[in-house]
């Protein structure tokens, strides 16, 4: 009797299937077959059109977008398929996880969305998550699965060296104290100072900074966050850094939800560039100017790989800390 071979399949949610395409090619194998429809009543319907049993198989879903409801539904009925299909394991490639803001209660009888999220995951029939930057860290305890937490950081700051910044006048800022401890390591990749902002939200979806600490007049800024919403903050933080001083400023995040006025005020900013992964995708029309897109294709491609040989990617989540 032969030995079984294990099997790799590769599928892609709706949202994001240029990522997923760049993924694959990474990797050397094509995306599988599967179709999604809707009912006309808008329910979602999802059938594999090849065998997925005994395979390993990774869904990549980005749980964002106008439909952001219907993203996070179709990956749970993907995995409930592919289950029902004798999959061997369910990997959920999470490039960007909705309902992540939403992490602890801040106020009395608010709900902890990123907790009842996993919760849906975990019954869908997924056995691994992998995602990239989550809002905070501690989500990945909210699973009773592997959970693998990759990181844009490197990725971002080779985009950045390649510009050759003066390094004596580069400094990385963090928009609140929530992403400091990310920026200080981004600050240590590119050999740059770092300042920390304070941020208030004195009403839903509103940004006010109230303090800056650190030097900033006639430095080159960078930017930092996980992910830019509407971009209130980051209008907010670009006009405290002019009035502090700065000489000049990029922005950079992993995320670009830009919902509702996002989009035109990161296009339209007074700033150098605006530099984004595609975890999420950016109209094509909206890349030829200041926002520029780089690719995590690569990043999960290797971590894929890893996690279907039974290899470490504990350099994937950071560097600092490779085994």
């Amino acid at each position: 009797m032969t030995e079984m071979q294990k099997s790799l399949a590769l599928f892609s949610g709706s949202v994001n299937p240029e990522l997923a395409e760049k993924v694959a090619n990474e990797l050397g194998v094509s995306l599988g077959n599967v179709k999604l429809e809707k009912f006309s009543n808008g329910e979602i319907y999802a059938r594999y059109l090849e065998s997925v049993r005994g395979a390993d198989v990774f869904l990549i879903q980005s749980v964002a977008g106008e439909h952001i409801n219907d993203a996070l539904m179709e990956l749970l009925i993907m995995a409930d398929a592919a289950k029902r299909a004798s999959a061997r394991t369910i990997t959920a490639v999470i490039t960007h996880y909705g309902y992540a803001r939403q992490d602890r209660k801040a106020a009395a009888r608010e709900p902890i969305t990123a907790k009842l999220v996993a919760n849906l995951i975990t019954t869908s029939g997924i056995t691994r998550v992998m995602s990239i930057d989550l809002h905070q860290g501690q989500i990945q305890g909210f699973f009773d699965m592997p959970v693998d937490h990759l990181t844009a950081l490197p990725i971002l700051a080779d985009y950045f060296k390649v510009k050759n910044l003066d390094k004596d006048k580069l400094c990385v800022v963090s928009p609140d104290v929530g992403r400091a401890k990310a920026a200080k390591k981004l600050s240590d990749m590119l050999e740059a100072d770092l300042a920390i902002m304070h941020k208030g939200r004195p009403g839903h979806n509103k940004a006010e900074i109230t303090a800056l600490i650190g030097d900033v007049n006639g430095k080159i800024c960078v930017l930092n966050d996980d992910m830019i919403d509407t971009g209130g903050s980051v209008v907010a933080a670009v006009e405290t850094l002019k009035n502090k001083g700065a000489e000049k400023i990029y922005v950079c995040c992993t995320h670009p939800v830009f919902s509702g006025p996002g989009l035109e005020r990161m296009a339209n900013l007074d700033v150098e560039e605006v530099v984004v992964c595609d975890t999420i995708p950016v109209p094509v029309e909206y890349q030829t100017g200041k926002i520029k897109v780089i690719s995590v294709a690569p990043l999960f491609a290797r971590a894929i790989a890893n996690v279907y040989s039974n290899r470490s990617v504990s350099d994937l989540f950071d560097p600092d800390f490779a085994l």
